[in-house]
């Protein structure tokens, strides 16, 4: 009977890991077919398809785990124990996480994208220039008068934002 539950297990991993490839496969297709409609550029593509592959990554071994018959008690402690140390590292650093998280949220919905000049409605510091990049924490904004400033990619997403002229022409990034 023990040799069955094996054989049951084994089946089961080859099955999860079989959909994982494809689960990663199809959301990778998915999101390039985005990008292209949407004119996105494939640096900044990259970027979300490799989050999404690191959440399908806990995902399957979550499932794994089950399939191999640890306990539930012990996965929550294990990821309660992760979290923990990971909550209190971002925690200093929720910034970062902040703008990780508006840098996906700027791919798939904002009007704006790479090579459009926009003016940034900041009372403090108003800014107006043409956007150069726009990575996972950050956009890159090049003046008329040359300067290159950053901005953070969750003030993007705070202030008011008028786009001047939008830009049409197709530009490569290599990683």
């Amino acid at each position: 009977m023990e040799n069955h539950q094996f054989y049951i297990e084994i089946v089961a991993t080859v099955i999860t890991l079989i959909l994982f490839v494809l689960v990663r496969v199809i959301v990778a297709k998915i999101v390039r077919r985005f990008a292209s409609v949407s004119e996105r550029i494939e640096h900044r593509t990259n970027l979300v398809i490799k989050y999404i592959h690191i959440l399908v990554n806990i995902l399957t071994a979550i499932v794994l785990f089950t399939i191999w018959g640890i306990r539930t008690t012990q996965i929550i402690f294990f990821a309660s124990s992760i979290s923990a140390i990971i909550g209190v590292a971002m925690f200093a650093q929720w910034s970062i996480l902040s703008n990780v998280t508006a840098g996906i949220i700027l791919f798939f919905n904002f009007p704006f994208k790479i090579g459009d000049v926009i003016l940034i409605h900041d009372k403090d510091f108003p800014v107006e220039g043409e956007i150069l990049d726009i990575t996972a924490f950050h956009a890159l904004l090049k003046t008329k008068s040359g300067e290159r400033v950053t901005y953070p990619n969750n003030l993007l997403m705070q202030k008011g934002i008028t786009i001047v002229s939008q830009h049409i022409e197709d530009r490569e990034f290599m990683d």
